[in-house]
């Protein structure tokens, strides 16, 4: 099947469509944007430019993506956005464009990102993420697969928020979310690991349990960080999800509240 575009739509003539997708209304789309198939584009979005979208994406009303990174260090470099399959971002959304350190922001597929959420430059979100109403990712941001945010939650630059974590509505986060576990505040604290998260993520019971044994030893406990790590790693070295979060602590450089 072929593009079906509104009469009002605005396309540039190097605009790539694949099979069946869908522009609406007064949908504006610049140079250098490449839609997949089975992808629709709401009534009033804008994309700028240099933007790819994956298959069977649904971008809302008003969404505007691929602007320029807001960063004054930013010379006009060519930079990209790179939205995955499956992903659906909600109204008046807003994404830039990466900035030359990276030279690319990148959602992953099957992402939800509500209304009025807005992902600044050379931010990556990996597969699965959710982002609630009004989340702000300020620029340099990464998030793991499958975590999710609350609602009017702003996130610090060069902040990592690492797989299925769960952050709470109206959190600000400083620092770093170590991965399966839990967080809220401002500034948030961690408050154990997301066990109904991993529960319905399939994670088994062993699996929950070592990493509730991790978390007791690395954030509530009388052991200092360093030794903390060290029993947690001579414990519970044949359990993979231990050993990330792990990593994700050790490799932190913003640091992890608790």
């Amino acid at each position: 099947m072929s593009a079906r575009i509104h009469p009002t739509a605005i396309l540039d003539e190097g605009v790539d469509l694949d099979s069946d997708v869908t522009i609406g209304a007064y949908a504006l789309i610049g140079p250098r944007v490449e839609i997949g198939s089975g992808t629709s584009i709401g009534p009033h979005s804008v994309i700028e430019c240099n933007t790819r979208i994956g298959t069977e994406c649904s971008i809302g009303i008003g969404c505007v993506l691929g602007g320029a990174p807001q960063d004054r260090k930013y010379r006009d470099e060519e930079t990209w956005l790179e939205i995955g399959n499956d992903t659906e971002l909600r109204e008046y959304t807003t994404v830039n464009r990466g900035s030359a350190e990276r030279g690319k922001t990148s959602i992953g597929s099957c992402c939800l990102l509500m209304t009025y959420v807005h992902v600044a430059h050379d931010c990556a979100l990996e597969d699965g993420v959710v982002l609630a109403n009004s989340v702000q990712l300020a620029g340099h941001i990464r998030i793991g697969a499958h975590a999710y945010i609350g609602g009017l939650t702003p996130v610090h630059q060069f902040v990592r928020i690492g797989t299925h974590a769960f952050i709470g509505g109206g959190s600000r986060l400083p620092q770093d979310v170590p991965p399966y576990t839990c967080a809220a505040g401002n500034p948030y604290k961690l408050y154990g690991i997301n066990t109904l998260g991993l529960t319905r993520a399939g994670f088994d019971d062993k699996t929950r349990a070592e990493l509730k044994h991790a978390y007791r030893l690395l954030f509530n406990s009388h052991l200092s960080r360093v030794e903390a790590m060290n029993r947690v790693s001579e414990e519970m070295a044949d359990c993979p999800e231990v050993l990330e979060l792990l990593d994700f602590v050790q490799s932190s450089e913003r640091g992890v509240l608790v």
